[in-house]
């Protein structure tokens, strides 16, 4: 039987997640970053998840996902409801979850070709 590795190379993809950092396809991101399948969009101006407000919505709305993964970091924080509010009005499902969590869920979608967006927020340096 012949076996062989099946590395994605259509989308982009997390292969590591650490305490300050996240490393996409390989090249690693220290900073908070938000990413689909298409593009990483880098220095993405949230270090908790307090900070998340309206605008915030809007500029991962722009990705026209149909889900939303948001990692917060080494541990699950909810972030303000107003803020989960905004992608449910749009009709666009949000989950909440640690950044290892929300890279294994991200690959998993892109994977089967959903519109996926992951946010992840990392702590600064």
């Amino acid at each position: 039987m012949d076996l062989s590795l099946d590395r994605p190379g259509e989308y982009l993809y997390v292969r590591r997640v650490g305490a300050r950092s996240v490393t996409v396809v390989d090249r690693e991101f220290t900073r908070s970053l938000v990413l689909s399948p298409e593009k990483a969009i880098e220095n993405w101006p949230v270090t908790h998840a307090g900070q998340l407000d309206a605008g915030h919505v809007a500029s991962i709305l722009a990705l026209d996902p149909e889900v939303v993964v948001l990692g917060t970091g080494e541990r699950q924080v909810f972030p303000a409801a107003a803020f989960l509010a905004g992608f449910l009005r749009k009709g666009v499902g949000v989950e909440v979850m640690d950044n290892a969590a929300a890279a294994r869920t991200y690959d998993l979608l892109a994977g089967e070709r959903r519109r996926v967006v992951a946010a992840f927020i990392l702590p600064e340096a």
